[in-house]
């Protein structure tokens, strides 16, 4: 009798090989999807009959409830019900990009950016996915890909995005996101792995109804604050209230068995200096690119501005996106001629080097695009380093949390630059006017200034004994990022794995 060989199936060989260019694409959709706001605020504020402070709230409503998402996301997908986590995420996200294209008014509109705002939270989870689910020889260096895919988006999805709204409206930008939410929700349910393996771990839900009912009151109080008065009673009272819930939430914190966010890890000096810093340089990265986004797009009739459609607001800031990208090479080499103590405040300066050409050399095209390439190198040096920090500093079971909450903070002064914008920008508008004056641009752009002098300082504090590990670690971070971009080719698929480190 003849003996048959059966061939293996080819779907999970498939899958497997088909999961890695899956998640990227899930990364890039979301930095793309996070950043829609940007380039149309102007235009929102026309066609909607809003002020831009108002409009504003159409980038930082998905940034605050990214910075809620994330933590919140980071908890129910770490344990079996990962694969459920991601594509109910994904579709909330579909979900937000259809209400944000349908004509319904700007209420629905910021609704639907909110709801957009939860896919920020995909990232981590992606990243869990290729470490966890990956062969040994193949997870290090998708884990770098995945890591710089948030900057390539916003780069590629401002210029897209307002050419699609200028050509056919604002509403088709928003719809565009909606196609390609959908493509990556689809893709992600036919090639994420389930994980039913790994161990349930609870929620914690008061955590998470504190920290964004706090965040929601600081953020409301920057942005409405002209509108309501510097000095109402009410101002004063929703920042109190904001401020008195935010402690309640640290208290919950450190007293809860299952927090949201591991806060005990803040007592090592090098994480606090690194999450602090992260904080207020995500405040002047994107104050610097709201600023440069409206500016571009303002009439010349009002004496100053470019007058350019939202097509070349996006493109100003490809340099941004394409700097910080290529920072990766700069690092590693700064790092081995200096150390990593002196990369952090270097990136502010650089940074701070951007605000000044801003506010000193801002009446051509090509003087922003130089200031975008500029600042992309400050930030892509400043968020470099952090992770490695942060890795070197902390024990092995507490790197997911101590990296995620940096994330958090990163996303919390993204919302808080762009309202910040929004509220200067407001408070020097005449009355009657819907653009505000020369003075306000310049009156904020010197409080950037402040923030990256702030952000300076802070990261100057960094303890030295931590400095030696810190510098290996983002050393080895970096060489992984430029091994993933010259390793991953057509056809290739076989890269190495992330190393554990040792529990100190």
């Amino acid at each position: 009798m003849a003996t048959t060989t059966e061939t293996p199936p080819a779907r999970p060989v498939l899958r497997q090989r088909a999961l890695v260019p899956v998640l990227v694409f899930l990364g890039m959709v979301v930095a793309v999807i996070s950043s829609l706001g940007a380039p149309l605020v102007p235009t929102i504020a026309t066609v909607d009959h809003v002020s831009l402070a108002d409009a504003q709230w159409s980038l930082t409503v998905t940034m605050l409830v990214g910075a809620v998402a994330t933590p919140v996301l980071g908890r129910l997908g770490d344990g079996p019900r990962r694969r459920a986590v991601t594509l109910g995420a994904a579709a909330v996200v579909v979900l937000g990009s259809v209400l944000a294209a349908l004509p319904l008014g700007f209420g629905w509109l910021v609704v639907g950016r909110g709801l957009q705002g939860i896919g920020l939270g995909l990232t981590p989870l992606a990243i869990a996915t290729a470490r966890d689910s990956l062969p040994a020889d193949r997870s290090r260096s998708a884990v770098a890909l995945l890591s710089i895919t948030t900057v390539a988006g916003v780069g590629l999805g401002y210029p897209i995005t307002g050419l699609i709204a200028q050509s056919f409206g604002i509403h088709a930008g928003f719809w565009f996101g909606a196609i390609i939410s959908a493509l990556a929700l689809l893709l992600a349910a036919l090639v994420l792995p389930a994980t039913h393996h790994r161990a349930a771990r609870p929620l914690d839900a008061l955590g998470a109804v504190l920290l964004g009912l706090a965040l929601t009151g600081l953020l409301l109080v920057l942005s409405e604050g002209e509108s309501w008065g510097w000095a109402s009673g009410r101002l004063w009272a929703v920042a109190a209230g904001a401020v008195l819930l935010l402690a309640c939430w640290i208290w919950h914190e450190l007293r809860t068995e299952h927090p949201l966010v591991e806060l005990r890890a803040l007592t090592h000096r090098v994480v606090l200096t690194a999450d602090v810093a992260g904080l207020v340089a995500g405040v002047g990265m994107y104050l610097l690119m709201s600023l440069v986004i409206r500016y571009v797009q303002t009439p010349t009739s009002t004496g100053y501005g470019l007058g350019e459609s939202v097509v070349v607001a996006g493109l100003v800031l490809l340099p941004f996106s394409v700097v910080s990208v290529l920072s990766s090479k700069v690092v590693p080499v700064l790092i081995r001629r200096t150390s990593t103590a002196l990369v952090l405040p270097l990136g502010c300066a650089v940074s701070l080097v951007s605000v000044l050409l801003f506010l000193f050399a801002r009446g051509q095209l090509w003087e922003l695009l130089v200031v975008m390439a500029v600042a992309g190198l400050g930030v892509g040096c400043t968020f470099a380093v952090m992770p490695g920090l942060i890795v070197s500093s902390v024990p092995a079971r507490e790197v997911g949390s101590a990296v995620s909450f940096n994330q958090v903070l990163r996303y919390v002064g993204y919302s808080t630059g762009s309202a910040l914008c929004g509220a200067v920008l407001q408070a020097h508008t005449a009355p009657g006017q819907l653009l505000p004056g020369d003075d306000g641009y310049r009156f904020a752009a010197l409080i950037s200034c402040a923030v990256w002098v702030a952000a300076g300082l802070v990261t100057i504090v960094l303890p030295r004994r931590g400095a030696v590990a810190a510098e290996q670690a983002t050393v080895d971070e970096e060489l992984m990022v430029e091994e993933s971009i010259a390793d991953i080719a057509p056809g290739e698929d076989e890269v190495p794995i992330v190393p554990v480190r040792a529990e100190r």
